[in-house]
């Protein structure tokens, strides 16, 4: 692993925003791992700043996300569809037939996770992953459990989760309990990944990941199997 502390969180996204400028300047139909959360927020904003600088080409980038809540509609504040509008496609010329997330209403999720999987498989893989790490761990909404799950699934979010996304919510009984999510084994095939993790209430969960055992109770954990990572973290 590649990692490197920043005591300034504006240096902290300029540095991963110019580490997916890069990926993007190399590869220009590159297929790209996105990440929705507090921690992306400001690499997005530096993105968007390139672009309407024309400093950076969206035009032929791929992009697949990592998860959605089931339950709530896409036009919802907190749905990631609309956070990831909002917050990068809306202000970028990418082209809406190549930004993929997984759709949470559909009928069968079942047959949506695997439709999911084949569209990557199709892309030829994801070039470079975004990450952000939860509380517990977690990366997508991969939850602490016993095992590592592969592939795109359908997961009960923890207690943990629910709680700590609940002040985007009106009240704790409006925020979903079960999201679609890509897998851990979906998320490791990426050729590169990028994790950011600013915060103090980050770090102690940032330490387990990075030097503790690789255990699916620490879902990040397993990172430190991948050939290919950068973390980005700060207090």
């Amino acid at each position: 692993m590649q990692i490197t502390e920043f005591h300034n969180q504006g240096q902290l996204n300029r540095y991963a925003a110019s580490l997916v400028a890069e990926q993007i300047r190399s590869k220009p139909d590159c297929v790209l791992g996105l990440a929705t959360g507090s921690s992306p927020l400001g690499t997005y904003k530096e993105l968007v700043s390139l672009y309407q600088h024309g400093n950076l080409d969206f035009s032929h980038v791929i992009t697949f996300n990592l998860d959605e809540y089931c339950g709530i509609n896409y036009d919802n504040e907190q749905s990631y569809h609309f956070y990831m509008k909002q917050n990068l496609f809306a202000k970028i010329n990418i082209s809406s037939e190549n930004t993929h997330i997984p759709d949470a209403s559909a009928p069968n999720l079942d047959a949506e996770c695997l439709r999911y999987e084949q569209s990557i498989h199709n892309a030829g893989g994801i070039d470079f992953q975004l990450l952000g790490i939860g509380h517990d761990g977690h990366i997508g909404f991969n939850e602490p459990c016993d095992h590592f799950p592969i592939k795109t699934h359908c997961v009960d979010l923890a207690a943990s989760t629910i709680h700590a996304n609940a002040r985007f919510f009106p009240s704790i009984d409006q925020v979903p309990t079960k999201a679609l999510t890509m897998g851990i084994g979906t998320i490791m095939k990426a050729r590169k990944i990028l994790l950011i993790a600013f915060g103090i209430d980050k770090q102690e969960i940032l330490q387990q990941a990075l030097n503790g055992k690789v255990t699916p109770l620490v879902p990040t954990s397993v990172l430190q199997l991948h050939s290919n990572v950068t973390v980005l973290y700060g207090k």
